[in-house]
């Protein structure tokens, strides 16, 4: 990978998943669940970047997770998350939520509401393995503000941004672009809703929005340790 430079993943590229009969469709930009590509297993700890779409009343049964930094964005509809530890929460557009699975938990997500619900889930291995797991949801993210987690050594941004502006984005190792709605231009690349960049080493880049347009950027610092 070239460092420095963008390296573009087009909407289009990404491996279609879910259950459609259950009306789960999902998009993944890396190898999950039954999809193996070698080439694209992660970008630094981020090892997950799914783009889920539920209809009303789908969702997952519960299930365990471990080691793993769970962070959901939703795009539009609402998201009902429940999980062992006792947390209940509804997650709407413009809200982060976080669960680190830590030594182990386990969770139900599903779309309680009436309306279609579209969100984005990102997983990112933990730089250090065990402890107690922990759930946060922050309400109405402010733009441009860092969503940290330091399990990780990684943090999270959004821009909204109107035609014409733009966003100096942070440097890091690792820099993961993902476009929700609208373009952006980034790295002489026109990027458009559902497209992503992955740089190594970026340092200033800076985001163009060609159309009223909404991005996730993770900045992450550190690789995980395994063994």
């Amino acid at each position: 990978m070239t460092h420095g430079r963008p390296i573009i993943q087009r909407a289009e590229e990404r491996f279609r998943g879910g259950d459609l009969p259950a009306g789960i469709e999902t998009w993944h930009a890396f190898s999950f669940a039954g999809f193996y590509d070698p080439d694209n297993v992660r970008f630094g700890p981020l090892s997950a970047c799914n783009e889920e779409h539920l209809a009303p009343g789908a969702g997952f049964a519960e299930h365990p997770h471990r080691d793993t930094e769970i962070v959901t964005w939703v795009i539009e509809g609402e998201l009902t998350h429940e999980d062992s530890a006792g947390h209940v929460s509804v997650v709407r557009p413009g809200d982060v939520q976080r669960l680190s699975a830590g030594a182990g938990v386990r969770h139900v997500e599903r779309n309680a509401g009436a309306a279609p619900l579209r969100f984005l889930q990102m997983w990112l291995t933990p730089s250090e393995f065990g402890g107690d797991p922990s759930y946060e949801v922050v309400r109405g993210l402010a733009d441009g503000t860092p969503y940290a987690l330091t399990r990780a050594d990684a943090s999270l941004r959004v821009w909204r941004l109107d035609r014409g502006h733009g966003a100096d984005l942070p440097a890091a190792p690792w820099l993961y672009a993902h476009v929700v709605r609208g373009a952006v231009r980034l790295g002489g690349e026109e990027l458009r809703a559902g497209d992503a960049a992955r740089v190594v080493d970026a340092s200033r880049l800076r985001a163009e929005a060609l159309d009223p347009a909404e991005l996730l950027v993770w900045e992450m610092h550190a690789e995980p340790h395994f063994g």
